[in-house]
């Protein structure tokens, strides 16, 4: 991961879970003017399963409503298969797959009621 997280901090909204003062996963978002993209969801490797990247997405789905946004927006990796298992079972559906420019994303949607 080579993102300039203090940007992100400056520039994004950047939601962290903590233990005990350990920073153990966070979720990056991005506000635009139809949606709310979450550009990154990361949980440390020996805390993963343990509901806390659920608990993130949660947050992200909070912060979009507050600001009456309707549509949550993400992409991952086409080779992380069980990110797009767990997408999908969020709730979130598939809108197409593209090439950036390092890998082939898979973009994903979900609206919100």
């Amino acid at each position: 991961m080579d993102d300039d997280y203090g940007k992100k901090v400056r520039d994004a909204c950047v939601l962290v879970a903590d233990d005990d003062h350990r920073i153990v996963g966070l979720i990056v978002l991005i506000e635009a003017s139809d949606h709310l993209l979450i550009e990154n969801v990361a949980v440390e490797p020996d805390r993963q399963r343990s509901g806390i990247g659920r608990s993130l997405l949660s947050l992200a789905e909070a912060h979009a409503r507050e600001r009456g946004l309707t549509e949550l927006r993400l992409y991952t990796n086409v080779v992380m298969v069980e990110n797009i298992r767990l997408y999908t079972r969020f709730g979130y559906r598939e809108t197409g797959r593209r090439v950036g420019s390092d890998f082939e994303r898979v973009d994903f949607s979900k609206r919100l009621s």
